[in-house]
């Protein structure tokens, strides 16, 4: 099963930059095991608007059964390990 999460942000997002450095170390530590992407929602607001996107940052976990897990604003690491998990990361 494939894992995704899209991280919602823009560069004028104060929270944004606090969110990265949380997912960059997630991301090393949990090698591969599911795969990021990164929204700009100034550059990709169709994207933004599919998923409802209204407040950033947004992060979104989803499988091949679709949309897991959605956090609003800056989300701590264990909330998102755990939601990871559940997504079968």
């Amino acid at each position: 099963m494939s894992v995704t999460l899209k991280d919602f942000y823009a560069d004028w997002c104060g929270p944004c930059k606090t969110q990265d450095p949380i997912l960059e170390e997630l991301e090393d530590d949990w090698e591969g095991r599911f795969e990021v992407e990164k929204v700009n929602v100034d550059e990709q607001q169709d994207v933004a608007n599919e998923y409802q996107v209204r407040s950033l940052p947004t992060l979104i976990i989803e499988n091949d059964d679709g949309v897991v897990e959605r956090f609003v604003g800056v989300t701590q690491r264990e909330d998102l390990e755990g939601a990871l998990e559940d997504a079968g990361a």
